[in-house]
């Protein structure tokens, strides 16, 4: 799939891959006609019918067609479990294969940000990019954008046991909440998401599509970039595979990096830029040391606990009966909502693990199904998964590379609940939640738990049980920070410290990750960053 199929050698502008952030900057820096980008992705197209019906994301995760297939590493903190690692393998990238939320995080985020010496990072600063691409239900008001590429609506079905939770948890104080995304999200409330029409909305399809019909945007998939093009400290282009041929293109402007947070480290330490002990290792001369390529790596660890519920219409019976199944077919095909139409978590919470923080450090998303471990066959009994995730997690990681062939994937090492503060709030997001289903509202529906199940009591058997149970909720950021200290990768307006004419614009710029779900603030990131590099040019 090609805008203009032919590698014409020299452009203004590459962007090393069309996920969230590239198909951003595809459209803004092709919106004058003249500026000459080509656009690199590695994947293939997001033309698959299950990208596009919201429940298929459980058909493109774990599907080589459309994930890159990645694990982790066996972690210590999850009793030595290695988890899948899904990386969108095609346009639109995760926004392809992701849980549709639209959730920008707390303002506190960001002034972190701010405080940590990245001037121009605050949420003042910030809101703007995100209300420039914003086309939200509501209209346009002073905290949504009306207009814009990023499609925002209301869910499109109703759950009555998802109502119970919510009043649940207002008897121990987590209060309903009209919005999540106006700079503090504590409280409940059903999670706003990117479709349009009860259909998957993708940064391919808002961003991307309308720039292929300019002549000066080239579109290239499956074709992955080996490494940058380096001449003394100046990136001059990048040596690209396609239909078997490897390439060298060149830039007259920038190389934009926008492969994602594995990725993104991946092509920098392939080519000479990184620590030089790893790079030395696998006989990689080093071009550049930045030794904090590929460090910094955080996630937010999703710990699932299940509940098993009598009376209550869940995905699971439906799923589990041949009726059911036809029906929601039936109601997709005609009206567009109904379960196919579903994020995988329809409500969502934001409170405290402990009463003196002074904003929440706990998501919740809570689903009306269950299953033993993800991937499994639903539950052929009605059940709700309460997943709680630590928002700031200290645990930190690393992700680099660890063979010079292209089809070996990087090393990823999470860590997660290697930082005690982060096993404390494992503990604590277990009881909570234990709490919050005992609510009067919840009777009738006499929940019974299953994971990870009553006979775990004491803290240390709560904390074994996290690591049984925990599981990626796929935020990784942080891999290529952006800071003025030795580990910062980047400077503030994205430039690798260093190296001339390039630029890192994806979730591993992120000094520390956001409090929330991370595709809309990878959008922000790459709104700021265009404007960047047109004020620059």
């Amino acid at each position: 799939m090609a805008g203009h199929a032919a590698l014409q050698g020299r452009y203004d502008y590459i962007i090393v891959g069309a996920g969230t952030a590239g198909c951003v900057l595809a459209n803004r820096l092709t919106e004058n006609g003249r500026t000459k980008v080509l656009l690199l992705e590695a994947g293939g197209s997001d033309n698959y019918h299950w990208v596009h019906i919201p429940v298929g994301y459980l058909y493109c995760i774990g599907n080589p067609r459309t994930d890159w297939m990645m694990k982790t590493a066996p972690e210590p903190g999850l009793n030595g479990r290695s988890l899948a690692y899904p990386r969108g393998k095609l346009l639109g990238g995760c926004t392809s294969v992701n849980g549709m939320i639209y959730m920008r995080g707390q303002a506190a985020d960001y002034d972190h940000w701010r405080q940590l010496g990245n001037a121009g990072w605050g949420w003042d600063d910030v809101l703007p990019y995100f209300l420039k691409s914003e086309d939200h239900y509501g209209g346009k008001t002073a905290l949504h954008g009306a207009g814009g590429e990023w499609k925002v609506s209301r869910q499109r079905l109703k759950w009555d046991i998802l109502r119970a939770v919510q009043e649940g948890a207002a008897e121990f104080g987590i209060m309903p909440r009209a919005d999540f995304n106006d700079g503090s999200n504590e409280g409940s409330g059903f999670f706003e998401v990117n479709q349009r029409g009860g259909v998957r909305w993708n940064t391919a399809k808002g961003f991307l599509r309308p720039a292929m019909k300019r002549d000066n945007l080239t579109v290239l998939t499956h074709a992955e970039t080996e490494s940058l093009v380096l001449e003394g400290r100046t990136v001059r282009g990048v040596r690209v595979r396609h239909q078997r041929r490897l390439t060298e293109v060149f830039a007259d402007g920038e190389v934009l990096l926008t492969a994602g947070a594995i990725n993104s480290p991946r092509i920098l330490e392939q080519s000479g830029i990184g620590r030089p002990d790893v790079l030395k290792e696998l006989g990689i001369k080093v071009e550049h040391e930045s030794p904090g390529v590929g460090e910094n790596l955080q996630d937010h660890l999703q710990i699932r606990t299940v509940y098993r519920v009598k009376g209550a219409r869940t995905l699971n019976t439906l799923v589990n009966s041949p009726l059911g199944k036809a029906k929601m077919a039936l109601e997709y095909g005609l009206t567009r909502s109904g379960p196919l139409s579903m994020a995988p978590s329809q409500f969502g919470m934001f409170t405290k693990s402990d009463p003196s923080l002074e904003t929440p450090d706990l998501e919740y998303h809570v689903q009306p199904l269950s299953t033993d471990k993800l991937g499994d066959p639903l539950h052929p009994f009605p059940a709700i998964t309460v997943s709680v995730c630590n928002l700031r997690p200290e645990s930190r990681g690393s992700t680099h590379v660890t063979s010079r062939e292209m089809d070996v994937q990087p090393e990823i090492k999470l860590n997660y609940l290697s930082a005690d503060r982060d096993r404390q709030v494992a503990v604590q997001s277990l009881k909570q939640a234990r709490k919050v289903m005992t609510a009067k509202a919840l009777e009738k529906y006499q929940p019974e738990e299953l994971l990870p199940g009553p006979a775990v009591a004491s803290e240390e058997e709560l904390l074994r049980a996290a690591g049984n149970i925990g599981t990626t909720i796929f935020h990784p950021v942080g891999t290529c920070k952006m800071g003025n200290d030795e580990m910062a990768v980047v400077d503030t307006d994205l430039r690798v410290r260093g190296l001339d004419r390039l630029r890192v614009i994806d979730a591993s710029i992120m000094p520390k990750i956001v409090s929330g779900n991370t595709a809309s603030p990878v959008i922000m990131i790459a709104e700021k960053a265009a404007e960047a590099i047109r004020r620059g040019a």
